[in-house]
């Protein structure tokens, strides 16, 4: 190797490791089907400078754990799963320094029948994909993300765009009444992660999203930009969800347009954040348009 060359980060895992899990109480079956994604760093880089391979934990062998963990343990929830993935390398692997784990969850539905919840029968319903994040560094804390991504949402009116700033590029003319079209993704942490009703917690935080999105169903909300409708979901879920720590969106949006087209597409994120997290943490606020 170059002398003057070093190594700052090495990881390697396994993507996408598909599995469906089918638990039976008597006739009635329930259903979770998740997308896992696991990757490990080691506490030596020898078998990047060396190829020497001894400490490697085949991708295979990460693949097998998972499925293991799942079937063993179950998946309650996919925040505990995705604890438990993590706990489990670094309690089993004493050369592993750092492990991150992703897991989604395919939007299954139980089939109804004239409002009759059918008893082993699912439909895929595309309204948001819920998934989970978990990292842990050897001696440090476990640090859990949630949230919920592809979820399409629009308002026919009660949208506007007004007031911006304008130079001898600006073809776009101001509104007071438009389509908002947006696709939403949405990250929160938990902070320190305790013993959380994660199911409820994340219906309760897409509850808000469309709260704050649509506003009273007899009338709706105006929203004067696609930025403050944003500030809104995130201060809405702020206020009604005190164990989200963080609450992070990355949204993108296109407005008043009548034939539906994917792109060009306008964008914004904003992360914030409770101050006393921020002040125990050392961290700083980060908004960004």
């Amino acid at each position: 190797m170059i002398k003057d060359v070093e190594v700052l980060n090495c990881e390697y895992g396994k993507n996408t490791i598909k599995l469906l899990r089918v638990r039976r109480e008597g006739k009635k079956h329930f259903i979770k089907e998740v997308e896992v994604c696991t990757h490990l760093r080691l506490t030596s880089a020898q078998e990047y400078l060396e190829g020497d391979n001894s400490a490697v934990i085949p991708t295979d062998t990460i693949k097998n754990i998972v499925l293991v963990l799942a079937k063993k343990d179950g998946i309650q929830t996919l925040e505990q799963f995705t604890v438990d993935i993590c706990k489990h390398f670094m309690t089993t692997f004493s050369q592993v320094a750092y492990v991150k784990t992703y897991v989604q969850e395919v939007p299954w539905q139980r089939l109804q029948e004239n409002g009759v919840p059918h008893i082993h029968s699912f439909i895929c319903v595309p309204d948001g994909i819920r998934f989970c994040e978990a990292e842990q560094c050897r001696n440090g804390p476990l640090v859990v993300f949630a949230g919920i991504k592809d979820l399409k949402l629009m308002k026919t009116t009660q949208s506007g765009f007004e007031g911006f700033y304008k130079n001898e590029h600006t073809t776009l003319p101001e509104r007071n009444d438009r389509i908002l079209c947006a696709e939403l993704f949405c990250k929160w942490s938990y902070g320190e992660c305790r013993d959380f009703d994660f199911d409820c917690i994340w219906n309760k935080v897409r509850e808000c999203v469309l709260e704050a999105f649509s506003g009273p169903p007899d009338c709706g909300e105006y929203s004067p930009s696609y930025q403050k409708t944003v500030n809104c979901i995130q201060m809405c879920i702020l206020s009604k969800v005190p164990e989200v720590s963080n609450d992070i969106h990355v949204p993108a949006c296109s407005s008043q347009v009548l034939v539906p087209v994917e792109t060009p597409y306008g964008s914004c994120t904003c992360t914030l954040s409770r101050k006393k997290f921020l002040e125990a943490q050392g961290q700083v606020l980060k908004v960004e348009k």
